[in-house]
């Protein structure tokens, strides 16, 4: 059965990386969802994807040069009306919202541009904290902070993210002792990459997956499903 995680929430209803775009992709029956993490200036994780606040706030800067308070007073409605409340969360406060539930977290590391020192100890420090244990999966750009993270919990399951025509991804994965890769869904027509990966044994996590073709192969092979619809691929694969 297909991983279907909400890309940023249900971001194709809701403004992205907010709870309300959280709370929309659990009523829509989505098994969890994929967020992104930055650190504040006072060194708070935050959930939101650009290395600046500009396009979905109505601040200006980088999310670095802001502390949580004032993070919080942004509008995070990303434009979208009704979402007027909308604030940046905080990654403990995402977690909170599924403490008692079942469902799963891809945790991107966003030290594409800034490189976030002590970002990854802080991040294991809140999954023990929250008893977070075995519902994340961790994955970023940054394949050096993938190995930081593997350095310091050898068991934590993490995915490589990459956008391009990767060669035998499935070979890189198991060398860095990745369980996933986490794949442009465009590359998913790459001779031999979803057989190569699945006979590997490494789990395949596709972005961004929207298009209905797309989610109908994934639920073929039974690989994850990264969407802004969660309630699309929850028709298609859970049919």
């Amino acid at each position: 059965m297909s991983l279907i995680l909400a890309h940023r929430g249900a971001s194709g209803y809701a403004p992205e990386n907010t709870l309300e775009a959280f709370r929309l992709a659990m009523d829509m029956g989505a098994d969890g969802f994929e967020l992104d993490v930055h650190l504040s200036l006072d060194g708070e994780l935050v959930v939101i994807h650009d290395e600046r606040v500009d396009r979905t706030t109505n601040g200006t800067g980088s999310v670095g040069s802001f502390t949580l308070q004032e993070l919080k007073a942004l509008n995070a409605s990303n434009g979208m009306e009704g979402f007027s409340g909308a604030r940046i969360p905080t990654l403990g406060e995402v977690y909170d919202l599924i403490q008692n539930t079942s469902h799963v977290i891809n945790v991107e590391i966003k030290t594409d541009e800034a490189l976030y020192p002590g970002i990854v100890e802080k991040l294991l420090k809140l999954e023990e904290q929250k008893h977070m244990t075995g519902r994340l999966i961790y994955s970023s750009f940054n394949h050096y902070t993938l190995m930081e993270l593997k350095a310091l919990s050898p068991k934590s399951p993490f995915g490589i993210l990459y956008s391009d025509g990767l060669y035998e991804p499935w070979k890189y994965a198991a060398s860095l002792g990745a369980k996933f890769i986490h794949p442009h869904y465009r590359t998913l027509l790459l001779p031999g990459l979803i057989e190569g990966s699945l006979q590997a044994g490494i789990g395949i996590n596709p972005w961004t997956v929207n298009d209905e073709q797309t989610m109908a192969l994934c639920a073929k092979y039974n690989i994850g499903i990264i969407t802004n619809y969660p309630d699309k691929a929850v028709r298609i694969a859970k049919a």
